[in-house]
């Protein structure tokens, strides 16, 4: 047996690294967790935002988590992200989309600097004040893909002017910044990205949302009329025919993917991410259920019965496959796989698809107490439906899909 020699004290184990940026935020996550869901029901049945759920995740590290390295920020991945959402999921699914596009945008700036450094420094000041939600607003009522926005920007000799509406706006009521998206009212139009404060005069945010699920997320319209941007917060505004921006076009012809691609593959992922999130809450309840559940005419829990171990396992299945698809892109995405790219826009589709279905079966499996309001699954359910708001319609998808198949085929 080794001994200490009195004038000796014993050793103390030094301590391992510091954990990362991204580590330490990470480390949050499950207290976050536990705060959304405890009130998840109650801004569901209002329909209120959920202002304490984003300043906890804010509190957390997780609201800045994609700031990159050279603003002072944590840096965090693709691989990052979809983990942070699914996991606020599983909370609150309004404020994991709410999230979401925060992420999405400090995301984007790190790829292309497409934000003036003075607005973005403004941005970041403002988010270790308290959060700072940001988000773009592109969809308008009535609006076909591939057409020019309705939203116009008239320049008054000193700066740009905006008015129209803008529709589906996550977040719209507590948005700090608006990245709006216009056309000006030039002889040859042009469009462009307007960086708008959320608190700008002219700015009203209509209470439009009153949606079956995602009902915390005031998604609401947004109505411009004749709001002012200054002519260094508008964005791409070129001369017409000359493409995107300087910074933007020579950040796309030094990746290996185009940045626009980049941006719709992080929008899938994340977005999937989220819905996923939701089926393992679902899952969780289910099984709890299956535990406790012991009908007059059985002596043992449902969870006993061989068909019941075999729907769970289905559900299972389809979540296993829907995680190990994103996380997997994920990764392979934060490597500028043009492959890996290519393939987000149906992923998503079945992500969605798979978490669906396993709230869907969730809900068959346990019948009337699956549809009371007095538990959580149809609160799941009606979020997983609702989730297919930012999802491309399914044929545009899988023509995109099939067009690609056949351009390989034709190659080969």
């Amino acid at each position: 047996m080794s001994t200490v020699a009195a004038d000796q004290s014993p050793a103390v184990p030094s301590p391992g690294p510091a954990p990362s940026p991204v580590e330490a935020a990470l480390a949050g996550l499950p207290r976050v967790v536990d705060l959304l869901a405890a009130r998840a029901e109650e801004h569901d049945r209002d329909a209120t935002f959920p202002y304490q759920g984003i300043e906890a995740v804010h509190e957390a590290g997780l609201l800045t988590l994609t700031v990159d390295a050279r603003y002072g920020g944590p840096g965090g991945t693709l691989a990052d992200t979809v983990q942070v959402l699914a996991q606020l999921g599983r909370g609150d699914a309004s404020v994991a989309v709410v999230t979401a596009f925060t992420l999405l945008q400090h995301a984007e700036q790190a790829r292309t600097a497409g934000w003036p450094t003075a607005g973005y420094r403004r941005l970041l000041t403002e988010s270790r004040r308290g959060p700072a939600l940001v988000n773009t607003l592109r969809a308008e009522p009535g609006s076909r893909e591939g057409e020019p926005p309705a939203t116009v920007a008239r320049w008054d000799g000193e700066a740009w002017l905006l008015t129209g509406r803008k529709t589906y706006c996550t977040g719209a009521e507590a948005l700090a910044w608006m990245a709006v998206t216009a056309r000006t009212d030039e002889p040859v139009p042009r469009t462009g990205t307007f960086l708008v404060r959320g608190e700008s005069e002219g700015l009203e945010v209509d209470p439009t949302w009153d949606q079956l699920g995602l009902r915390a997320s005031a998604s609401h319209d947004v109505v411009l009329d004749e709001v002012r941007v200054p002519a260094e917060l508008a964005l791409g505004l070129n001369p017409p025919g000359t493409g995107t921006g300087k910074g933007a076009a020579a950040s796309a012809a030094a990746a290996a993917v185009p940045a626009a691609e980049l941006a719709r593959a992080w929008h899938d992922l994340a977005l999937s991410a989220v819905a996923v999130g939701v089926a393992r809450s679902a899952q969780d309840w289910l099984v709890r259920f299956l535990h406790q559940r012991t009908p007059a005419n059985l002596t043992e829990p449902l969870g006993s019965l061989p068909r019941y171990r075999s729907a769970l396992g289905e559900i299972e299945a389809q979540l296993i496959g829907a995680e190990e698809l994103v996380h997997g892109l994920a990764a392979r995405v934060d490597r500028a796989e043009p492959e890996a790219v290519a393939r987000t826009g149906p992923a998503h589709l079945l992500a969605t698809r798979a978490a669906t279905a396993a709230v869907q079966q969730a809900v068959s499996l346990t019948g009337n107490p699956g549809l009371s309001r007095r538990h959580p699954l149809e609160r799941y359910l009606r979020d997983v439906l609702s989730s297919r708001v930012h999802l491309a319609p399914d044929e545009a998808v899988l023509e995109a899909a099939g067009r690609a198949a056949l351009e390989r085929g034709a190659r080969h």
